[in-house]
Formats: structure tokens, sequence, C-alpha cells
């Protein structure tokens, strides 16, 4: 099944940073659903490996920032990790929220959503390509006519691995520099990328028409005012991945 008819029919990709991190806290299943609630098209979330090579999300090297617990996700089993309060450090009212494992993200969104799924810290996790894979063969998730499922990444070396895995599935390369947009380096990408996905301050129609002649799509982050919004859609991209889903469906 298609994860949300949606994606079929909107222009414009909403695509939820983190689940809905202006409002819950970021990358817990408090925040991905309430991105599916405000119709979202997908759930963009990062993986890491615990210590005992689960795929969990989070976004930092370390829990100390979004949660009460401290040390590496590199260093802490799968037990301890689900042992740490993910949400009281947003707003009391999320206390008790966890550091949800892939697996449970890819049980709350089927049907509802897709996955926008960032690979952090590659060379930190080696093999993580094989275990993301694994998991989403798994799941009856890599084939991309019925997952809406996209894997991105800063780390192009990782992203060519895991094409080199499950050719099938959509890659975007994550860009905050200017030099890989330039048409020699995009003609290099779109050997293996089917999405270019800069900051949105490196934009300009050139570019995006540029990608758009590569035979790729566009999608830009991070949107956190709605004043951004209308001209950044002028440029006609594909995507806005933003903290605050509302305000791209507004």
């Amino acid at each position: 099944m298609v994860s949300s008819n949606r994606m079929k029919t909107n222009r414009v990709l909403n695509i939820a940073h983190r689940g809905a991190s202006g409002y819950a806290p970021e990358n817990t299943l408090a925040a991905f659903a309430r991105a599916i609630a405000m119709n979202a098209d997908y759930l963009e979330l990062d993986v890491q490996l615990s210590r005992d090579g689960r795929l969990v999300v989070i976004h930092d090297q370390t829990v100390d920032r979004t949660s009460d617990g401290t040390g590496r996700v590199v260093d802490l089993t799968l037990e301890q990790l689900r042992e740490v309060d993910a949400g009281s450090w947003f707003n009391k009212k999320f206390t008790g929220e966890r550091i949800p494992t892939l697996a449970e993200v890819l049980h709350l969104s089927r049907g509802k959503a897709g996955l926008l799924i960032e690979i952090k810290w590659a060379s930190m996790y080696p093999g993580i390509e094989h275990k993301l894979a694994d998991e989403l063969i798994a799941h009856g998730l890599d084939n991309p006519n019925a997952s809406g499922i996209i894997i991105q990444s800063f780390d192009q070396e990782s992203l060519k691995r895991f094409h080199a895995i499950l050719p099938n599935v959509p890659i975007g390369v994550l860009v905050e520099n200017q030099k890989d947009l330039v048409t020699n380096k995009l003609a290099e990408l779109a050997a293996f990328a089917d999405y270019i996905n800069p900051y949105m301050g490196l934009a300009t129609k050139e570019i995006v028409e540029d990608i758009h002649s590569q035979g790729m799509k566009v999608c830009l982050w991070t949107v956190r005012s709605p004043g951004a919004v209308k001209p950044l859609l002028e440029l006609g991209v594909d995507g806005l991945i933003s903290d605050y889903p509302d305000y791209i469906r507004g």
C-alpha cells in the first residue's frame, strides 16, 4: 500500500522535521503522531545505532540535549537508551517520552505518512547501511512503489553504500555547501541520487532548475517561520522540511 495518497497529489511535499518538533519533543513518537495529525506527507527522522546494534531515532551524538540522561548513543545499549526521559526537557506534559526504535516509527507511520530517514554519523557506525536495509526489508518497505521511504545523509559515501544494497529505494543528498550545487557535481550525484536536499539559504531558482534538469527533485530545510514558505515555494521546489507542518499546509 502507498503510505499516503497525499504523496501522489501534492505538488510540494510537506515534510515534518524530526516530527512536528515545533510542538513536541523532536524524534519522539509524540512528535511523529502530531505530524501525522497535521497531515504531513513525510516524517523526517535521524537514525543511529545503539551499542548493541539496534537502530534508534535520535539526532545528536549524545543524549544530553534531548533527554535527562548523559552519554554517547554509540556507548549506550538500547535498554539504557530506553531508560532516559526524552520528553520533559521540551515540556513537562511530555514526561515519559522515550527514544524510539526505528521499528516503532515504521509501525506508527505505516499507511499514514512516508519517512525521510537520515543516516547520522555513518563513520561511527560501520554497517549501519546494511542494518537499515535489513530493517526496511523486514517490514516490506524496500519497494519504493509501496513504501514512501527516502534515505538521506550528508555522508555521500554512506548513501552510495546504501544504494548498492537497495538500489530501488530513493536517495536524498543533504547539502550545506555551495560546492555540491554546481552543475558538474550535480551530474555526479545524479548517478545514485533522486533528491538533492539543500539548506534553504543556498537555494535559488536557477539551482532548483539545474537540479530538475539532472532528473532529481529538491527538498529544502529547515522552515521555522510562516513567512519563509511562499518565497521558497516560488523557487519551484518539490518539498519543504519544517518543524511546523501546519505552516506548509497553510
